[in-house]
């Protein structure tokens, strides 16, 4: 009766205001205070079969399952209303794992031979506080290639729900279909993004170097030895496969001198970014940089932990085959912090800002670009009329003021 009650409740709170994908405010997929993450990751296992896995992973510490709501829907378009009458609910039956950083559900749908497009999305309801944390993902769109019949697991079955890895970690790659899987190793580096208010073409990178790992079975734990990233397929005539980054052990945080003085290069001119990479003494020399901006030992400590756990949620947030602070939204993300409001269309992403200072808002739109490497890449719509609010979010960082 009480769970009922409480899906009654949630199904409310779900269609007010005739809810769909367009209008959904998913901010809290980039809070710093989520205390659940799902995701949906699709097998291909037919023409217009797929099964959904969907693991929420597990942020706040010793989590009930009673606290929360979960269901999901598949629609046709951003635009299709979300409503009773499509929405699935998940209970405590439908758990196939509960481990110590992951629910775990799976369900499999087939999509009608005449609909051109479909999107799952779930949905979970906190239900002490009323956050709704959402997640969708393209079964087909005009912006995904094909969907891999396979799939990559941690050594505990659970879906691999990351876009990155250590070096030296491995990962299990699953399918209930006999098949080889081929492995190609790109050992790239990217440089930072152009700042928002820069209009000119970024710099075209150069000729990307790709190295063949050779093939591999499925149901064997496959390594991944090598800093770069790496795309794992089934039939290397399509377009089709798993990406993964490979990173340092340390990562998605800084670890050192050289990683701090890089990452700085949003808030610091020139001049000083390349004192910093000169210096001989990284330490001191950063030790300085940061008083002097601040001119107080506290502030610069509270600033320091700030900004390099923007980074480190911004690594966790955006990787794809860059390192997450390198992204477009990674940087944006960086210097102007969590937005307040985030929707998506298929085609773009926008995120919403109070101004500072201002009652009016500032959003960013990011367009969506067909990668065959990730199904979410992602560029800035950039425009010299966001200089000064950018100036002003990196004099507040300078200054020891910003903070989330």
């Amino acid at each position: 009766m009480l769970l009922s009650a409480l899906w009654c409740w949630f199904s409310v709170g779900i269609v007010h205001g005739q809810s769909n994908l367009k209008n959904i405010n998913q901010s809290l997929r980039y809070s710093r205070y989520s205390r659940i993450s799902p995701k949906i990751i699709p097998i291909k296992t037919g023409e217009r079969e797929f099964l959904l896995q969907m693991p929420v992973e597990k942020i706040e510490e010793n989590i009930n399952f009673e606290d929360y709501t979960f269901s999901y829907v598949v629609v046709e378009d951003f635009n299709e209303e979300i409503n009773e009458k499509n929405i699935v609910p998940l209970t405590a039956s439908d758990i196939k794992k509960d481990t110590d950083r992951h629910f775990y559900f799976e369900k499999s749908i087939t999509i009608p031979l005449d609909q051109k497009e479909a999107y799952a999305v779930i949905i979970c309801k906190d239900t002490r506080q009323g956050d709704q944390y959402v997640y969708h993902a393209d079964l087909i769109s005009p912006f995904i290639g094909d969907i891999p019949s396979f799939g990559a697991y941690y050594d505990n079955d659970i879906p691999f729900d990351q876009t990155f890895i250590n070096k030296g970690e491995a990962l299990l790659f699953k399918s209930d279909k006999s098949m080889n899987l081929y492995n190609y190793f790109y050992p790239q580096d990217f440089e930072i993004p152009l700042p928002p208010m820069e209009t000119r073409p970024a710099p075209v990178a150069k000729d990307i170097q790709v190295i063949d790992n050779g093939e591999f079975l499925v149901n064997v734990p496959q390594p991944f030895g090598d800093e770069g990233y790496y795309f794992v397929q089934s039939d290397t005539t399509e377009q089709t496969g798993f990406m993964v980054k490979t990173t340092n052990a340390a990562y998605p945080r800084v670890s050192t001198y050289d990683e701090m003085i890089d990452k700085l290069v949003y808030i610091s001119t020139r001049n000083e970014h390349e004192a910093l990479r000169a210096a001989e003494d990284k330490k001191k020399a950063l030790d300085k940089y940061w008083l002097e901006l601040t001119h107080d030992t506290e502030k610069a400590q509270n600033i320091i932990r700030e900004y390099f756990r923007q980074i480190e949620f911004a690594n966790i947030l955006f990787t794809d085959f860059k390192e997450g602070w390198k992204t477009d939204r990674g940087m944006v993300y960086t210097v102007m912090g969590p937005p307040a409001s985030v929707f998506f269309d298929a085609d773009k992403e926008i995120w919403i800002y109070d101004k500072i200072g201002s009652k009016s808002k500032i959003s960013f739109t990011f367009a969506r670009i067909k990668n065959i490497f990730t199904p979410n890449y992602y560029k800035l719509n950039r425009s010299r009329s966001y200089q000064p609010e950018w100036f002003q979010s990196i004099t507040l960082w300078r200054s020891g003021k910003m903070a989330f």
